[in-house]
């Protein structure tokens, strides 16, 4: 019986790629460091992600690295699909889950994205590993509570901690425009009198992608608006959608895209963040992910490009983790207990985020390893008040998230009204 629904799980998952446009070897065909069909009969582990190029894949490659040093008995299977910011592995990885046909390991951000998995028993709790390992101790006590389920479970092991509320700049186009570059924005009215000035010199003044992106600069805007609290209450149930200070960010939002590019449904972050390095774009809003992007290219912080608190959100941590879990029915349970104690540990966390851009979970790592971004960053975890994002799974589940992009792809794209948004944004998280 185990046979016939692997057999049938990858049929389905073949059919899905060709779909997608991928090719089968992006689900797991590929491996470093031996055979991905497991001929040789040593363990092995297939980790599943969306990191397939640029600074995620050389986080990938690094941590990988730091694995086959713990435990280079057993094999890496790289599991990992391009495109749409996660949506294509995540299409698949449901189809896999379905199917009963599990990775290994897969990639989920930490937080309240992991709470469909948990309600469908597809994952594992993982608290057992987090005394193992000495992850309680590790991680710090406002972490280790966000990754607490409701049930007084944890079941992933976050690999990094990302920053979602960043403004990227770049500070020749500002100082041709007038503008100071060192400038820090209190507030959106202040943030919006700016790009009015860079419209008017000929500039994009500030660049956006798809729709995922659209919503990563909405959440900064609420946030803004509303403060910590309020916009924590946004996802609990405690801040009304209806109230006219929501009603205030979506004006904000509004306004601010009007100030983007006119091809942002045709592009995804690197490409917006790129904008920005070119000069063609001033500003533009994105997770801490993007300092890779101008690092590649030889940018030099305070020089090339700024980075600063987005708008209106100095003081607030807009937190979001990439974690790995332990699927239930894996076909190599001891494989993926090696991969989250790599994932967890001290050395695979600092080679990780080295290359990635992020910072280590563990507050054991030592901050003079990371680039200036990053140790701005982490010294921000460390007191800044700290709120859940929304765009990237740490605020509300899958469904909540999907329905707030397809509300917010309608208003972008001209389909529906504000007063139509504000009931739909609220009819998202009222399901």
């Amino acid at each position: 019986m185990r046979v016939t629904r692997k057999s049938a799980g990858r049929a389905a998952a073949t059919a899905l790629v060709l779909m997608l446009g991928l090719t089968p070897a992006a689900c797991g065909a590929g491996s470093q460091g031996g055979d991905a069909t497991g001929g040789g009969g040593g363990s092995r582990v297939e980790v599943f992600t969306w990191w397939a190029a640029g600074s995620e894949k050389a986080g990938l490659d690094a941590l990988v690295g730091v694995f086959q040093e713990q435990h280079p008995d057993i094999e890496f299977v790289n599991g990992a699909v391009a495109g749409g910011a996660g949506s294509a592995a995540k299409d698949l990885l449901q189809t896999r889950l379905q199917a009963q046909d599990p990775p290994d390991t897969f990639q989920a951000h930490a937080g309240a994205e992991l709470q469909d998995y948990i309600d469908a028993a597809q994952i594992e709790d993982v608290s057992a590993l987090y005394e193992e390992f000495g992850l309680t101790d590790a991680f710090p006590p406002d972490l280790v509570e966000r990754l607490t389920s409701q049930d007084g479970a944890i079941y992933s092991i976050p690999s990094n901690i990302h920053r979602a509320n960043v403004l990227w700049a770049n500070p020749a186009v500002l100082e041709e425009a007038g503008l100071d570059p060192a400038a820090e924005y209190a507030d959106l009215d202040a943030f919006v009198a700016d790009l009015e000035k860079l419209d008017k010199a000929g500039v994009t003044p500030l660049s956006v992608a798809t729709t995922w992106t659209q919503v990563h600069l909405l959440e900064t805007v609420l946030l803004a608006d509303l403060g910590p609290e309020a916009y924590s209450g946004l996802w609990d149930g405690s801040t009304d959608w209806a109230s006219p200070e929501v009603t205030t960010a979506l004006e904000h939002f509004e306004t601010l895209m009007s100030f983007t590019n006119d091809d942002r449904d045709g592009l995804d972050w690197p490409e917006a963040t790129q904008q920005v390095i070119d000069g063609t774009a001033a500003f533009n809003v994105m997770g801490d992910w993007a300092v890779a992007a101008f690092e590649e290219q030889d940018k030099q912080l305070g020089t090339d490009f700024v980075a600063v608190p987005s708008p209106g959100t100095d003081g607030t941590f807009d937190f979001l983790a990439d974690s790995f879990t332990m699927p239930v029915g894996a076909e190599n349970p001891e494989g993926t207990e090696a991969w989250l104690e790599t994932v967890g540990s001290l050395e695979g966390q600092v080679a990780f985020n080295k290359a990635k851009g992020s910072i280590p979970a563990r507050t054991d790592a030592d901050p003079a390893e990371f680039s200036e971004y990053q140790q701005g960053a982490i010294d921000s975890f460390g007191q800044d008040t700290i709120v859940s994002s929304l765009a990237h799974g740490a605020a509300a589940p899958v469904a909540t998230l999907n329905a707030v992009s397809d509300a917010t792809s309608k208003f972008t794209t001209g389909a529906s009204d504000l007063p139509t948004f504000q009931d739909e944004l609220a009819a998202a998280t009222a399901s």
